[in-house]
């Protein structure tokens, strides 16, 4: 099975233990919080020690070096480019949002306007996801 899509449901099992962790304790919530970003952090370095290794399958199910021999590179690539487009696009959002906000207080009017840009620094995630699709599709 994919390393990477194994690794999903840990990543789902790490969230719903964090929302709880937050939740159920108020004072200690965020270092139970820090400490599964930190196993979480574990299991993707793992997965990218995994992928760096990886050797892409032929279509008779053997095992076939790729024509450059950076397989395991595009994935890691593409991983690079999803993780650098999110959080560019959560700085950008959290700017613009906070600016829309302020401006939708004063003129309740503007939100349409306001959302137009929210949207547009959300566009940055979809940008850095399609650059990771393709970056899969040469691996």
């Amino acid at each position: 099975m994919n390393p990477w899509i194994a690794g999903i449901p840990a990543l789902v099992i790490a969230a719903f233990i964090a929302v709880a962790a937050l939740m159920r304790w108020r004072r200690s919530g965020p270092k139970v919080l820090v400490a599964v970003n930190v196993l979480v952090l574990g299991s993707v370095l793992a997965l990218l020690l995994s992928a760096w290794n990886a050797v892409p399958a032929a279509a008779d199910g053997t095992t076939a070096p790729t024509p450059t021999g950076l397989g395991g590179t595009a994935l890691i690539a593409a991983a690079i480019a999803v993780a650098g487009s999110s959080i560019g696009a959560a700085i950008a959002v959290a700017y613009t949002g906070a600016a829309a906000l302020a401006a939708m207080s004063e003129r309740p009017e503007m939100f349409g306007r306001a959302m137009v840009v929210v949207g547009l620094a959300e566009g940055i995630a979809i940008y850095g996801l399609i650059i990771s699709i393709i970056l899969i599709g040469k691996a």
